[in-house]
């Protein structure tokens, strides 16, 4: 009779409740879905403007295959093969200089100095770098390679500045794709007598390759756009030049920077080469991300 008496009372409670976390869900899917589109608005925006506004020189041939060699500020026309050139060789000097030194001190973070003195020092040092600005690594190479080393502004500084900012996210994205690896692996491993860096060379990194693939890419995009080393450690460029230890060099966020401050106060300047060097930028970011994405699903384990 007690039983009979209570079982109304406890469906009526489960469907009070079944009713507040459906209004509950439904809330919060609202709150999202309006985060996102307030997200998506001011993005959506910039994409438009730029390329609303970058695409008639983006699509001409001259832009890919002419400088800006002989040009003025103030004379539309001319292309930005120079400085798609420059940011490609200073990123590429970035990338040669940070990726072993970033993978290698994310290996012995996760596999050689869990607890040790040197691996708190290293942990606190790679934290401290992922929030420095870009222009205080600017200055720090400015003031060891010119300033004290004696050697001159060039492309070269700006790759090492770079570094300072690329190397603290290769760490942090090896690291973290070392760390979910099932200890499992290692430990089969060494059960069939296979050293410790054979265990690592041979299951840990392949494993996590396609995470650190993506980790790479994705840092290597980040400090593709930066401005400040360009204008501390480097001159901007009209033509082309690919000595990256002499001379002053083209670049794409150069361009930008040398278009707007060409009219700054004097009059207005054609925008056409502004926008079409924000475009450009864009894409190179752009395809670096798509590449991110496809070397992940490339260098993924793959299930038998």
């Amino acid at each position: 009779m007690t039983a009979l008496l209570d079982r109304p009372v406890k469906e009526r409670t489960f469907a009070t409740v079944s009713l507040r976390r459906r209004l509950v869900n439904k809330v919060a899917t609202v709150l999202v879905t309006l985060a996102m589109a307030a997200a998506l608005v001011p993005l959506v925006w910039v994409m438009y403007s730029v390329i609303d506004h970058g695409l008639p020189a983006v699509v001409s041939s001259r832009w890919w295959t002419h400088s800006q060699a002989g040009m003025t500020a103030f004379a539309p026309g001319g292309g930005a093969y120079h400085a798609i050139v420059g940011t490609l060789l200073q990123g590429a000097v970035c990338a040669a200089l940070s990726i072993p030194l970033g993978v290698f001190v994310g290996i012995y973070l996760v596999e050689y100095g869990a607890g040790t003195r040197l691996g708190k020092v290293a942990t606190f040092m790679v934290d401290i770098l992922t929030g420095v600005p870009s222009i205080v690594a600017a200055l720090f190479i400015y003031a060891l390679w010119v300033a004290t080393l004696g050697f001159q502004r060039s492309g070269f500084a700006v790759s090492l500045s770079l570094v300072l900012l690329m190397v603290p996210v290769i760490v942090r994205a090896t690291e973290e794709m070392l760390r979910i690896i099932p200890m499992d692996l290692r430990e089969a491993s060494y059960a069939l007598g296979a050293p410790k860096w054979k265990t690592i060379v041979s299951i840990v990194i392949p494993t996590a390759l396609s995470g650190i693939v993506t980790g790479i890419l994705l840092a290597l995009a980040r400090v593709m756009g930066e401005t400040a080393p360009l204008l501390i450690l480097v001159g901007y460029a009209q033509a082309m030049n690919f000595d990256m230890f002499h001379g002053f060099m083209g670049s794409l966020p150069g361009m930008m920077y040398d278009q707007t401050s060409a009219g700054a106060g004097t009059g207005a300047v054609p925008t056409d080469r502004l926008w079409g060097a924000a475009l450009t930028l864009i894409v190179l970011i752009g395809i670096l991300n798509i590449a991110a994405r496809f070397g992940a699903r490339v260098f993924a384990p793959k299930k038998f």
